[in-house]
C-alpha cells in the first residue's frame, strides 16, 4: 500500500509556482524544484509524475489563485472604470515593486515560451486567457446596461482590448517605468 503523502500540496505547488515564475520551465531543473520545495526528487516524481505534470498543476494553481482575485475585482460593485482600473493597477503594481523581480504574468510567460509547442499548456493558458476576457466583457456588458458606457461600445470588443492592454502590460513590465505604465492604464480606461 503507498504511503500518504506528507507534505502540504498546496504549499508544493506555490514553492514550485515560484520557481517556474522565476526561471521559465525549460530552465527550471529538478534541483531547482528540489531547493523551491524542500523535497527530494523521489518524493516529487512519486506525488507529480513528471516536472511537465507539475508545471500544469501549476498553471492549474495559478489560474486557481491569481486570475480569480482579478475576476473577483471584475464582478464586485461600484463603477466598472473603478474596477478594471483596480486590475490594471494591480498589474502596474506587481510590475514596478522595487522589492521583487520583474516577473511578468506565468500565463503570459508559459504562452510565449511553450504555446503552440505543447497543446496542454496552450489550453491552459487559453482558458486563463479566456476567463480574464469572460470577466471584462461581463463587467462591461453590466455597465452597458447601467449606462456606465455608451450603448455603440461592443463589451466583446472592448474586453479583447483591455486584455490585451493587461497582458501587454506585463510585458512591457519587465521594462518599463511606473509612469510609462501608468500612462497607458490612463489611455486604455479613456477608449471607455
Amino acid at each position: 500500500m503507498p504511503r500518504p503523502r506528507e507534505f502540504d500540496a498546496t504549499r508544493v505547488l506555490d514553492a514550485a509556482m515560484d520557481a517556474f515564475w522565476s526561471k521559465g520551465y525549460a530552465a527550471t531543473s529538478a534541483q531547482d524544484l528540489v531547493n523551491h520545495t524542500g523535497l527530494g526528487r523521489g518524493s516529487l516524481y512519486n506525488a507529480f509524475s513528471s516536472k511537465h505534470h507539475l508545471f500544469l498543476e501549476v498553471l492549474r494553481r495559478y489560474e486557481g489563485e491569481w486570475t480569480a482575485r482579478q475576476v473577483t475585482v471584475l464582478e464586485g460593485d461600484g463603477p466598472v472604470r473603478d474596477r478594471i482600473r483596480q486590475v490594471l493597477m494591480t498589474v502596474v503594481d506587481e510590475e514596478t515593486d522595487g522589492g521583487q523581480e520583474r516577473r511578468g504574468c506565468l500565463a503570459v510567460n508559459a504562452a510565449v515560451e511553450l504555446a503552440g509547442q505543447d497543446p496542454e499548456v496552450t489550453a491552459l493558458v487559453r482558458r486563463v486567457f479566456t476567463r480574464m476576457e469572460d470577466a471584462f466583457s461581463e463587467a462591461l456588458e453590466r455597465a452597458g446596461r447601467d449606462g456606465e458606457i455608451g450603448a455603440d461600445h461592443d463589451p466583446r470588443a472592448l474586453a479583447r482590448y483591455l486584455l490585451n492592454s493587461m497582458y501587454g502590460l506585463r510585458v512591457l513590465g519587465k521594462t518599463a517605468d511606473r509612469a510609462a505604465m501608468t500612462d497607458i492604464v490612463d489611455l486604455t480606461l479613456r477608449a471607455l
